[in-house]
């Protein structure tokens, strides 16, 4: 795992030192864990990208990101690397690889890879309101190559489904953005342990911006339960996002998972750090 960390750490400076000579807004959505525009764990109804300076007006720049994850009580590195865009600030497709060191579980090497699709189909404020929230739909779908997945009987592939609401809300003392929605997953911890048979669950954001270039707040990812007396944890974290540039964006997050020993019905990986670098070209 060490040389595994080594190239994890190596992997986030780069993009740091390579989004820190960004000139032009960083910001919300982020590229997720597993690629689509929105927070850590949860999507935003917003698509990613900015629009290119020159060229067709339907097609958005690409926008990557880069997260890493420590959770100390269950000995668990996980890092993702994503890449998205979107078409005519309607249709978001994303792709992100994850790679999870998990000593603990037996498995030092789990590889997931998700390939996303976002269509939003109402537009933040539309029919000249201030009050109707951007709406999406979107389908994620995850692959795992892990031992830990053949040793508990899950499947190796499954679908994500979710339809969200989020809106900036600039009438209260400091702007608010508040987001959220519902999921239909198969996902046993968030799909990299695997797949078994889908549940339902609810996801919300709230984010604070005190200034320009800072967000402070909360995620929240209800447990979904797939089944066979399998129900993941809770997910929450606590986040702070600096848009260091308009391009580049830093964030810092307590995460909580769920206690690790609390057994399948709650299953859980505990708590740790994370900290992520995303930039929009």
């Amino acid at each position: 795992m060490k040389k595994n960390s080594s190239n994890i750490i190596k992997s986030v400076v780069a993009v740091l030192a390579f989004g820190v000579v960004g000139t032009v807004k960083g910001g919300v959505p982020l590229n997720s864990l597993d690629g689509p525009g929105g927070v850590a764990f949860n999507p935003l109804a917003y698509t990613t990208g900015l629009k290119l300076e020159e060229g067709p007006d339907w097609i958005s720049k690409p926008q990557v990101g880069a997260w890493y994850v420590k959770l100390p009580g269950s000995n668990i590195e996980w890092s993702s690397y994503s890449l998205s865009l979107s078409l005519a600030d309607r249709v978001e497709f994303s792709y992100a690889a994850n790679l999870v060191n998990a000593k603990d579980y037996g498995d030092n090497s789990i590889e997931a890879n998700s390939l996303g699709l976002k269509l939003k189909l109402v537009e933040e404020n539309a029919g000249d309101t201030a009050w109707v929230p951007a709406i999406s739909v979107g389908a994620v779908y995850r692959h795992t190559d892990s031992n830990t997945t053949d040793a508990f009987g899950l499947d190796h592939s499954g679908f994500e489904y979710y339809a969200v609401a989020t809106k900036l809300i600039t009438q209260t003392p400091l702007p608010v953005l508040v987001s959220a929605g519902v999921q239909r997953s198969d996902e046993v911890v968030y799909g990299v342990v695997g797949h078994n048979h889908y549940g339902t669950a609810a996801f919300a954001n709230i984010d604070v911006l005190p200034s320009e270039n800072v967000a402070i707040g909360l995620e929240y990812h209800q447990g979904i339960n797939v089944g066979d007396g399998i129900k993941n944890a809770d997910y929450w974290d606590g986040h702070v996002a600096w848009f260091v540039t308009k391009k580049f964006t830093l964030v810092g997050a307590y995460v909580s998972t769920g206690n690790k020993d609390k057994g399948f019905d709650k299953l859980g990986v505990d708590d740790g750090f994370v900290l992520s670098a995303q930039y929009q070209f």
